[in-house]
């Protein structure tokens, strides 16, 4: 056996074999995967082997579509079948609101180069004749879905590899993983010991046991899964075609043909999680008992759904474990706070997700990133907060919701409330409806009166409209209030912290007092993060950004640590409130010993407001006047106390999220993951304007910003005013110039303010000018829109700056 290799893959599943296979493809060759007993021993063995597109996440269904195409790739590099059947798939609607969803899930995918069509029932009566459509509304076919053979394509994957130098390793258990102090790894096995640079846990069912020998916890649990394989029936094996697949959302079931009968699997709400307390070492090729009672519902729905069902043989039951993280994407990328720890974990649709993960996964460690925004599946994105705890109710939540409609304003309840500010009661009492972000549970907004205090989930306006709209106006007519929790926050100090930043973000670096607002990029100019950099003084800086990208950007901050230089993550060690609206400024000199008369925009100040020591900053993400008051978490509701006290005199109103998000359109400033992803640049999105190209400083991502200056960008972010009807923008939806797609909307809504429909999205730079005619596809309907150039609120910036 190898004793040193710059890669070592611990786990032989379709995923680890696709990121062996991935790194070999890319450069390196001197790679190793480690398997504890045969390759495909785990999940990978007994899946369905089903592959499909559709995914709520766009980029996510962009990679499924990439490892769809894959494996004819591998089959003629190989000469190993990978046993693919493109059978074509639909996924049915039984009610209009599924209906919309596919809908605009169709319209996502015009511009992602997935041929993807909208069929109604008597198109499903030809393409899936077993298919009993009462009740069915129409449905998503999708040409790409079909299945293969897990075995054999596992093994074309790992014969790839081998034929580009990588090195597989069976029957060779892991016993333990030691980081020397180079940042390498000793990966200890029954055979001997590994040297090696990186390490990459695909461990699957044996993941979080893998992780638990480097010290990480990896928030994923398995579940118990079962499906059936029918007898031969005469309606399937005497068809001229193999049957597509057909997924019912609402029956909770996917279906396909196997052989000469059918097969068919359930996501059934009496689930079952698997190994609570660890998987075993000796659970391998193993199934678990039969448990048919626990799908007997869903069984008695496919016999309606398909009736066909009712008079086949069970030839086999397949009952086994998968794993799933607790929003059912992948674990994948650099683990945080590790060095060359790498999670290739939690893939529960391997042979939809798989031959991505790989892709992604070797091109983050080969090149330093990603070609496309991976943070759906990045392992960063849930922070140290989470335990075993909240992992499991939040995976069974998932898996019961696996077939369900996904709506853009859904708040699901498992594990919650976990995490809450010292407000969490007084504005429980004042009729928050929450959201959550992060773990966090944060303010959506506030029902007053008879209102429920639930949001309706909808793709349409919900019941949340009128309430919004009532906070949004308290804001631009008076004063609003606002809790400042859900920001990450960090301190940067030391005598080098300057130079520090100066390299790590692309804008300028504020003076003692000020602050600046700044990309941060990676080396291909890539946005990583919009911060807002504060000088608390000489040698201390207090960054603020996404809450949501904690792990995100420490981890990043931990690759580029200079010496001298301390960064700390206070996201939870300091909180507090904006306040905003044309009585702000009263109202924080009311509260204060400190003159705030000359109080500028982008000042930041120390102060005592009330009885708190404060940090004050003259900023606010609202676009209007306003103020961010940071205190210790102790001190919050003291604070809370004098401002709202105050407030009262002045008309102050609380507002949430939802407000935040209308309000921030009037301005057309970008939220982070919307307009500001790594799928962007800086020019594209307009925030080339923060860059600080006279700074004496080779910043991250320079060379690439220059570049893009020079040439300038192929397309540009933009303001639309919409003619909506009861459905605004959410993000993804194509837009339409000159008859065909041309642009997409990154997200949108209503401004209660200007009482318009606005959207944001990309077009091209050579069209992107003021009155731009365009149709944007809104829940299958194009409607008419127009971009602006004006602001809805504040054109001049003299309310939010005088």
């Amino acid at each position: 056996m190898k004793t040193t290799t710059r890669v070592a893959v611990i786990g032989g599943g379709v995923v680890g074999c696709s990121v062996l296979y991935h790194l070999t493809k890319l450069g390196w060759s001197d790679v190793m995967l480690i398997e504890r007993s045969e390759l495909t021993s785990g999940s990978t063995w007994h899946a369905a082997g089903g592959f499909h597109t559709l995914n709520g996440d766009t980029n996510m269904a962009a990679l499924q579509g990439y490892t769809i195409r894959l494996y004819k790739e591998l089959e003629a590099i190989t000469g190993m079948s990978c046993g693919l059947h493109h059978v074509g798939g639909i996924t049915l609607a039984d009610n209009r609101e599924r209906f919309d969803m596919l809908v605009a899930e169709r319209a996502k995918h015009r511009y992602m180069g997935l041929e993807t069509e909208i069929v109604g029932p008597e198109e499903i009566a030809k393409i899936a004749p077993i298919t009993n459509l009462d009740g069915i509304v129409g449905g998503l076919y999708d040409p790409l879905d079909g299945h293969l053979d897990p075995s054999g394509t596992t093994h074309a994957y790992a014969r790839a590899a081998k034929m580009r130098g990588a090195t597989i390793e069976t029957h060779c258990k892991v016993i333990a993983t030691t980081q020397r102090p180079d940042g390498t790894w000793d990966v200890v096995t029954e055979k001997g010991t590994v040297h090696a640079e990186h390490v990459v846990n695909a461990g699957g069912l044996w993941a979080r046991e893998v992780g638990a020998m480097a010290g990480v916890y990896f928030p994923l649990h398995p579940m118990e899964h079962q499906y059936i394989v029918t007898d031969d029936l005469p309606e399937i094996y005497e068809r001229d075609t193999e049957h597509p697949h057909v997924m019912d959302p609402a029956g909770e079931s996917y279906l396909r043909q196997e052989g000469r009968g059918l097969c068919i699997g359930f996501y059934e709400q009496p689930c079952r999680p698997w190994a609570v307390d660890g998987t075993p070492w000796n659970f391998g090729h193993e199934l678990l008992p039969d448990n048919l009672d626990k799908i007997e519902d869903s069984i008695a729905f496919a016999y309606r759904r398909f009736p066909i069902l009712e008079r086949a043989g069970v030839k086999t039951v397949i009952h086994g474990p998968f794993t799933f993280a607790p929003d059912g994407n992948p674990l994948v990328g650099p683990v945080p706070g590790m060095r060359n720890y790498w999670s290739a974990c939690a893939v529960m649709a391997g042979f939809s997700q798989g031959g991505g993960v790989g892709l992604m996964l070797a091109q983050w460690m080969i090149e330093g990133e990603t070609e496309r925004d991976t943070f759906a599946m990045d392992c960063a994105r849930f922070g140290n907060w989470t335990t075993p705890g909240f992992t499991r109710p939040k995976v069974i939540e998932n898996y019961q919701k696996r077939f369900s409609i996904s709506y853009p304003n859904e708040e699901l309840p498992a594990a919650r409330p976990f995490r809450t500010t010292p407000m969490y009661d007084v504005f429980d009492k004042m009729g928050a409806v929450w959201g959550a972000q992060y773990g966090l549970e944060v303010v959506n907004y506030f029902a007053t009166g008879d209102e429920p205090r639930f949001e309706t989930p909808s793709f349409r306006r919900s019941n949340a409209f009128e309430a919004t709209a009532r906070e949004v106006m308290a804001v631009r007519e008076a004063v609003g209030i606002n809790e400042v929790q859900n920001f990450g926050k960090y301190l940067v100090t030391g005598a080098g912290a300057r130079a520090w930043l100066s390299r790590i973000m692309a804008g300028r670096i504020p003076q003692p007092g000020r602050l600046s607002l700044t990309p941060m990029l990676s080396p291909k100019g890539r946005l990583i993060g919009d911060f807002t950099v504060s000088c608390l003084a000489e040698d201390r800086f207090q960054l603020t950004a996404s809450y949501g990208a904690q792990a995100y950007h420490t981890r990043w901050f931990d690759q580029h640590a200079d010496s001298g230089v301390t960064v700390e993550n206070i996201s939870d060690r300091l909180t507090g409130f904006q306040i905003a609206g044309p009585k702000a400024r009263e109202v924080l000199a009311a509260c204060t010993r400190t003159d705030i008369s000359d109080m500028a925009f982008m000042d930041v100040r120390q102060m005592t407001v009330g009885m708190a020591d404060c940090t004050v900053q003259r900023v606010s993400y609202t676009g209007d006047l306003g103020f961010e008051i940071y205190c210790d978490p102790m001190a919050q509701r003291a604070l809370w106390s004098v401002l709202w006290e105050e407030g009262q005199k002045h008309g102050m109103k609380p507002f949430g999220m939802r407000a935040m998000m209308s309000l921030r359109l009037d301005k057309f400033f970008g939220s982070w993951l919307n307009e500001f992803s790594p799928d962007y640049t800086a020019a594209e999105t307009g925030l080339d304007r923060f860059i600080s190209f006279k700074k004496n400083t080779d910043f991250i991502g320079r060379k690439a910003a220059e570049h893009e200056r020079e040439t300038g960008a192929a397309r540009s972010l933009c303001a639309f005013e919409v003619d909506a009807e009861d459905a605004d923008v959410v993000a993804y939806e194509p837009i339409w110039l000159d008859g065909k797609v041309q642009g997409f909307c990154t997200s949108g809504g209503y401004s209660h303010y200007a009482g318009k429909s606005v959207a944001l999205g990309f077009v091209p730079s050579d069209r992107a000018q003021e009155g731009l005619d365009v149709e944007i596809e809104i829940m299958g309907q194009m409607r008419p829109a127009r971009l602006i150039t004006t602001p809805l609120f504040d054109a001049d910036g003299a309310r939010m700056r005088g």
